[in-house]
């Protein structure tokens, strides 16, 4: 099995498995932007941007704090 991650679309990453390249995308910063990427990639609905500013802080600012599509 192959994972492949880094700055991967919905596009990006169907089309990697789809050719074959990849068994598995990984989303790492879109999912700490996006609590609910995987509803909004099977929707097509814009992703939130990453503050990387908050990944490792200590405080409730990124991790818990970024909306969800339906809170937009």
């Amino acid at each position: 099995m192959l994972i492949l991650g880094g700055g991967y679309t919905a596009e990006t990453a169907t089309a990697a498995i789809d050719e074959r390249r990849a068994d598995l995308i990984a989303f790492g910063r879109r999912f700490l932007a996006n609590p609910d990427l995987p509803a909004r990639l099977r929707a097509r609905r814009p992703l939130a941007d990453a503050d990387p500013a908050t990944f490792y802080g200590g405080g409730a600012e990124g991790y818990t704090d970024y909306p969800t599509d339906s809170d937009a």
